[in-house]
């Protein structure tokens, strides 16, 4: 009968160590069932679970591994595994897997217990963990000591995903950091089209409050804004008496405005990153085409569809003319786009902050609430508050390295 070994080697890692150890294998011909390894800081640990033929004896490769390892300076340990073991194991890796993905400014022990017991206590088993951020510099200006990812490989079946992903928010917003939680689907590194909001998402400004400001109604304005992102207005109510209270202004202003809008915290990496993996990126905008498609031409957004401000002798009606783009309008825009290209809503990426986003965020394969107010945060699967635009490269799987 076949014997099953389970080998972990650690030691400082040095080029030709795999080489080494499966050439001894090859002369005893070993079937591999498993292996892995890490290497944290030139310090390797490399496991591999082996099947020593019947008719072969396993204390000879055992002997000629060990001889060879402790000439490579390498600590080694053999441990035998019943065939009812693996077949315990092999069952175990059929469950399901998801993703959980800590984003932070830097990365505590704390954050890894408490994220770690969470899984636990809702039945996963940690299978990997992988850091998907550069190395932090030590020099606290640097840009490499200023994000932080990690991400858990999980196993098995929570019983309650609404519990668990309340469970994450509570501790998410007790630490300062961000946790999502995704199935680990064919999709999540096949996505290929991301719909931005614009106004707080894509841009730091609310548009339209900046517009006010200038025609002089901006606490008005401001107001009836803040209660349609709490969700407490309906969108079209309120973009209705927002833009009404805009009627004068004049069309001058806008050009100004436009100058001085800032680009979101890492907003240009990630279209540029995404732009350079042949992703599609599209605004699906409740503010207005004129700045819509300056950052269009900007960042080179394949698709726009923002309201369009009328104006007339120079001057700002107070009206829009077309249909609104609301929340029922954003979601059938995400459809509309992914029938176009041709692929499904799972493979579609959402991102917004306001009440009127969460229609599309809920149809999107992945929905992200980035910087939003809590009850838009406590609706949608996923949250970026503490790091950039940029972070999103992190939850469809992405390393720093990949994308510089």
């Amino acid at each position: 009968m076949s014997e099953i070994i389970l080998i972990n080697v650690s030691g400082r890692d040095k080029p030709g160590l795999t080489s080494e150890m499966t050439s001894i294998m090859a002369s005893y011909d070993i079937r591999i069932l498993d292996i892995g390894q890490a290497v944290i800081h030139e310090q390797l640990t490399w496991g591999i679970l082996i099947e020593v033929p019947q008719n072969k004896e396993a204390s000879s490769v055992l002997k000629d591994l060990l001889f060879r390892m402790h000439e490579l300076e390498q600590e080694v340990s053999f441990k035998p595994v019943s065939p009812e073991q693996y077949q315990i194991w092999m069952q175990g890796k059929g469950k399901n897997r998801y993703i959980v993905t800590l984003l932070s400014r830097a990365i505590t022990a704390e954050q890894i217990s408490r994220v770690s017991a969470i899984t636990a206590e809702h039945g996963l088993n940690i299978d990997n963990i992988t850091r998907l951020s550069s190395r932090p510099s030590l020099e606290k200006d640097d840009e490499t000591a200023k994000k932080a990812c990690i991400e858990f490989s999980v196993r098995g079946t929570p019983p309650n995903l609404d519990k668990l992903r309340a469970d994450f928010l509570h501790i998410a917003s007790e630490l300062e950091v961000d946790i999502a939680f995704q199935q680990d689907s064919i999709f999540r590194r096949n996505r290929r089209l991301v719909v931005f909001d614009m106004d707080s998402t894509l841009i730091e400004a609310e548009v339209i409050d900046e517009l006010a400001k200038e025609a002089g109604v901006g606490e008005q304005v401001a107001e009836i804004t803040e209660q349609a992102m709490q969700g407490k207005i309906d969108f079209t109510e309120s973009f209705a008496r927002r833009v009404g209270l805009l009627e004068g202004l004049s069309e001058t202003v806008l050009e100004d405005i436009a100058k001085r809008l800032k680009m979101t915290e890492g907003a240009e990496r990630l279209i540029g990153t995404l732009k350079s993996l042949g992703y599609k990126t599209a605004i699906l905008s409740g503010g207005f085409n004129y700045f819509a498609q300056g950052l269009q031409r900007k960042l080179g957004i394949d698709y726009v569809f923002a309201n369009e401000l009328e104006i007339e002798n120079g001057k700002v009606t107070g009206r829009v003319t077309g249909r609104v783009v609301d929340g029922q309008r954003k979601a059938e825009l995400l459809d509309e786009l992914a029938a176009k290209e041709q692929i499904g809503r799972e493979q579609v990426i959402a991102i917004g902050d306001g009440a009127n986003d969460l229609p599309m965020l809920s149809r999107a394969g992945l929905g992200v609430a980035f910087r939003a107010k809590p009850l838009v945060k406590e609706s949608a699967k996923h949250a970026i508050s503490n790091l950039g635009l940029d972070a999103v490269l992190y939850l469809i799987g992405f390393r720093d390295r990949e994308s510089e």
